[in-house]
């Protein structure tokens, strides 16, 4: 049979058709290459980070803040883990159930309350017929977080957070402070050294490869580790427990308003034990009058009183306006002025040398003696002791002293002598510390500190600034000796320790005037063989009678001061022999 080839008759593509395809397949390379330069060079940025978190997870550090420990490490302040319990009853699901199946409420507060310790009930009441975003309870710890966990309950979730905690209470609270809430710093501490506390985390994103695994980057081995740094105080916890323990019975007894004390390192400004009374437990400032929030042991000024008479008596020194060896007459009264100034007890003493003018506590002495004095170069003195200054410091921003305008201290003569004496101007605690220091280590500034970190401004250029001269820092605290063993500071005595000090009973002013109220105070350096410590004591309105610095100040320091001895291991002073000297 014979075989035919099909013949195909061709015919012409429409040329509308024809053109119709063209134009859109040139239309359609023109969008691909327009949405090829949108991506590539208009989108570029935006599409590179969407790809980093794709292949980037972000952690979250829990620590927010850096704990605070003493010396001894002893926790003051930490960051406490806890976690938020939130239920969401509409995904209610136990492992091993089908997935479509949804437990009732009673079945799992029934499992969550054996758990958190609360009664099922109270779990139920919680969620009034609500099925999702349910806040049961928060501050649930570790240990029951993990319980919970385990109980795989699909529709429970665990928000993770961390609460400021402070394990010693009330101990610390007038010197570290707290944070709100909110987890914001307010007072102390917390509060004036908030930016070394805060945990500035460098990194936070972990590269990962298309199946999760994480890549190597340029980060350094602790980018992506919890911070565990520690803000380390100069606080010893032994000695801050005692020195709070003995202001605390002083500050009942005595019906006082507020009370300070304080132990400082002469050579070089460390705090040992800084406490105030009354506290407040940080961990419920909430309960507490915001006042209590103020460290006003920098904050707060007061006139030193007699504390101040052995700084007159070093500037009288430096000056040669008197002798060491040298006496002064008080009859008990004085007329400066048209102002009659007068001893605390209205008694006269007669010629009296100058470590007898500390025993006594003249006032008198002092004014007789400050007089030999220009009262020009008295009020440089002053202002380059730093009266008028603020006091640099890691603790609270200080309160800068107030002193006399130069020209009304040198025209009226009534100022300088009433300064001889510790009145007529004001300084902070903090202050009065750090010129009894200066008595005690040679004539030198030294910044009070409670940060074992802090680093004071010295190097070659500029020299650590000398108040006084070695021997005459000497002489008077030689002078202040004479006042534990023979005048108004016996009682801080103990056998075989040679104690400096002095007492001060000053008169508050109200309006310009001297009222009935008192600040008691003591200040005390030992050992005077070896100087090593100041305390100060100041008791702030103690409300029954023969309140004095001697009667309401000195029992505080002596007990603080045994343990001091015991905590720092302080040696008796003793011979060669091995007997204890007693100074003659």
């Amino acid at each position: 049979m014979k075989k035919y080839k099909k013949i195909v008759r061709l015919i012409p593509l429409d040329q509308r058709r024809f053109k119709f395809l063209y134009i859109f397949s040139l239309i359609l390379i023109f969008c691909l290459f327009g949405r090829l330069v949108n991506l590539q060079v208009f989108n570029a940025s935006d599409l590179q980070r969407k790809a980093r978190l794709l292949h980037s997870s972000k952690t979250n550090a829990l620590k927010k803040r850096r704990a605070i420990v003493d010396r001894n490490n002893r926790l003051i302040a930490y960051d406490k883990p806890l976690y938020k319990l939130w239920a969401h009853p509409r995904y209610f699901n136990f492992p091993g159930d089908s997935i479509n199946r949804v437990r009732s409420i009673e079945e799992v507060t029934d499992k969550l309350s054996s758990i958190l310790d609360i009664n099922g009930e109270i779990l139920l009441s919680k969620f009034n017929n609500e099925m999702t975003g349910i806040k049961l309870l928060d501050k649930i710890s570790e240990e029951k977080a993990e319980k919970i966990k385990n109980l795989q309950i699909s529709g429970i979730d665990l928000f993770k957070y961390s609460q400021r905690y402070y394990p010693q209470g009330e101990l610390y609270s007038n010197l570290v402070g707290f944070v709100n809430d909110e987890n914001i710093a307010s007072a102390g501490l917390e509060l004036h050294l908030d930016n070394q506390i805060k945990v500035f985390n460098k990194s936070n994103l972990i590269k990962r490869g298309g199946d999760g695994t994480p890549l190597p980057d340029n980060s350094a081995p602790g980018d992506f580790v919890s911070d565990y740094k520690s803000l380390g105080l100069t606080i010893d916890s032994k000695l801050q427990k005692a020195s709070f323990n003995a202001l605390s019975k002083q500050v009942s007894k005595w019906k006082a308003k507020k009370g300070f004390a304080i132990v400082m390192d002469v050579n070089n400004g460390r705090i040992l034990s800084l406490v105030s009374v009354p506290s407040y437990d940080p961990n419920k400032f909430w309960q507490y009058d915001s006042g209590l929030f103020r460290g006003w042991y920098s904050q707060d000024l007061f006139e030193p009183g007699s504390t101040f008479k052995p700084i007159n008596l070093a500037l009288a020194l430096e000056e040669k306006v008197i002798q060491k060896d040298g006496v002064v007459e008080d009859i008990g009264k004085i007329n400066v002025g048209g102002w009659t100034l007068s001893n605390w007890d209205k008694k006269g003493n007669g010629y009296i040398d100058y470590p007898k003018v500390l025993q006594v506590s003249s006032n008198v002495g002092m004014v007789k003696i400050m007089q030999n004095l220009d009262p020009a170069i008295y009020w440089d003195w002053l202002n380059n002791l730093g009266i008028n200054k603020n006091l640099e410091t890691d603790l609270f921003e200080s309160t800068a002293g107030q002193l006399k305008r130069k020209d009304l201290f040198v025209n009226q003569s009534i100022e300088p002598a009433v300064t001889s004496f510790g009145k007529g101007f004001s300084i902070s605690p903090l202050k009065l510390l750090q010129l009894h220091a200066a008595l005690a280590n040679g004539g030198y500034e030294v910044t009070p500190h409670v940060t074992s970190t802090f680093k004071e401004g010295v190097n070659n250029n500029n020299p650590k600034k000398q108040f006084f001269s070695h021997e005459v820092s000497k002489t008077v605290l030689d002078w202040m000796e004479s006042v534990v063993d023979k005048g108004s500071g016996s009682g801080v005595k103990i056998e075989g320790y040679r104690i400096a000090g002095k007492t001060g009973t000053s008169q508050k002013a109200l309006n310009g005037s001297y009222t009935l109220k008192k600040v008691c105070s003591f200040v005390a350096t030992l050992p005077v063989n070896d100087p090593k410590y100041v305390v100060l004591v100041v008791v702030d309105e103690p409300s029954k009678s023969y309140a004095y610095g001697s009667t309401v100040a000195v029992p505080v320091a002596k007990e603080i001061i045994e343990s001091l001895i015991v905590i720092e291991k302080i040696p008796p002073k003793i011979k060669d022999h091995g007997m204890i000297v007693k100074k003659p």
